[in-house]
């Protein structure tokens, strides 16, 4: 007999299992025939929720969140083709936007945040034209330099919001990267 028939022929005649009391760990399980205790994973047992995450606010994404500050290279894709999965908002005042806007962006002047990201937000869509993000929608603040951003990103955090994240570097940071991509291919189509 080999050792691998062993362990097979062990399940196939074992007595049948029964959870033990919820003071041994999860992996416990005592023989309804003998008594005797197996240690097994108990993965067929129904978990107890000890709490549940969204009633603590929780995002079901936190590494999303976890990854920090958001970078030049992770904004840009998203631009490009948008998943309908992250929402943009520019915390800039109308003057500033008429400047340029990042692509797929939103417009929540920081000075509105009050009104807007707080109570029920009934008049949201009628003021800024989207829907309100919900409290576990993924959201990315960007201003001109990172600062009003990161305000409006903590005040977020403290209204409930947990999916925020903040474009360190900003509209600065946009235009100086998108003028650099644009110097590259003007440099690989000189090349051509």
């Amino acid at each position: 007999m080999s050792a691998r028939t062993v362990p097979r022929i062990a399940a196939r005649t074992a007595p049948r299992t029964v959870a033990l009391t919820s003071t041994l760990p999860r992996f416990a399980l005592a023989s309804a025939t003998t008594g005797c205790l197996h240690l097994a994973l108990a993965s067929t047992l129904p978990v107890p929720r000890l709490f549940s995450s969204t009633r603590l606010g929780l995002s079901k994404d936190a590494t999303w969140r976890s990854k920090g500050v958001v970078k030049y290279s992770e904004l840009k894709p998203e631009t490009c083709s948008p998943s309908g999965e992250i929402t943009i908002i520019d915390v800039r005042e109308a003057n500033e936007v008429a400047q340029g806007i990042i692509p797929s962006a939103v417009n929540v002047p920081l000075s509105q945040f009050q009104t807007a990201f707080t109570g029920s937000g009934g008049d949201f869509v009628r003021e800024y034209a989207f829907n309100r993000p919900k409290y576990d929608d993924k959201i990315i603040f960007y201003c001109r330099s990172g600062k009003r951003s990161q305000q409006a990103t903590e005040f977020a955090q403290k209204q409930g919001w947990w999916n925020v994240r903040n474009y360190e570097g900003s509209w600065l940071d946009w235009i100086q990267q998108e003028e650099a991509r644009g110097q590259a291919s003007k440099i690989e189509e000189d090349e051509d």
